[in-house]
């Protein structure tokens, strides 16, 4: 089966979209907690799982081949050398407080290269698209991130993971940042946070933590809008640390990062 990436693509924006609809139209009054993983607030629920198993039936209904990667257990390496990356809720613990933050990641990889990723953010009729070398969209209309800044005008988005220590590492990066940039902003989402850098409403992202499912869709989107998404020194962007700018602001960030040890619990 063909590995064409706009083609990879629309069936991403199908799914992503198809799951959208699940999630605002059967969201329980009260979301069900089915289970937490690192933390107690690091919640699964039940419709978590239900995005999930509606995108990965989905796909494998249109590509039987292909292999499967999912936040909420799916495993399958699959034969074709295209594999999903699915987060079927990023921002689960908005999604559980109605607060309208919260995404569906979806992004396919060819022979181990991201090559084409969509971030729908349902509560807000907003679906973010991008193919490798083909450039960035927000509802098909060409996006890019902003022009770069000095730090000290840099509206930086960031999050936090869930353990109480690395909570207190990162709470201490983030102190030594905020006096030195324009704001902090903490939208709960990885793949919405990379996405707001590629259409220009922040400057920057950094975090460690997120997962590949977290990232995949989001720092594709980002460079193919302009930014640099990659970790610290050169390596790339991981659950170690992920920062995402505009060439001449990312390289001030990551020098902070850097001293501040952002990459280390």
């Amino acid at each position: 089966m063909r590995a064409d990436p706009s083609q990879l693509l629309d069936l991403a924006v199908e799914v992503a979209q198809a799951a959208g609809t699940l999630l605002l139209n059967k969201r329980p009054a009260e979301v069900a907690v089915t289970a937490t993983k690192s933390s107690p607030t690091d919640i699964v629920t039940e419709m978590d799982q239900a995005s999930e198993a509606l995108i990965t039936t989905a796909l494998q209904a249109a590509r039987p081949d292909d292999g499967l990667l999912g936040e909420e257990g799916t495993v399958d390496p699959g034969r074709s050398g295209v594999r999903w990356l699915i987060d079927p809720i990023d921002g689960t613990v908005n999604y559980l407080y109605d607060i309208p933050a919260w995404s569906v990641s979806i992004a396919a990889e060819v022979n181990g290269e991201i090559v084409a990723g969509v971030v729908h953010v349902p509560p807000l009729g907003e679906t973010f698209t991008a193919t490798r070398d083909g450039g960035a969209r927000l509802d098909g209309t060409p996006i890019s991130a902003n022009q770069p800044v000095p730090l000290g005008q840099a509206l930086v988005a960031t999050g936090f993971g869930y353990a109480s220590a690395r909570r207190a590492k990162q709470a201490g990066v983030v102190a030594g940042l905020l006096p030195v940039v324009r704001d902090i902003r903490r939208a709960g989402s990885c793949a919405i946070d990379l996405s707001w850098v590629a259409c220009g409403r922040v400057d920057a992202y950094y975090e460690r933590g997120p997962q590949p499912w977290d990232l995949a869709a989001g720092v594709l989107i980002a460079r193919e809008a302009g930014a640099v998404a990659a970790g610290l020194h050169g390596r790339p962007p991981s659950s170690e640390l992920t920062i995402a700018a505009p060439r001449g602001l990312f390289e001030q960030l990551h020098d902070l990062l850097a001293a501040a040890g952002a990459d280390r619990d």
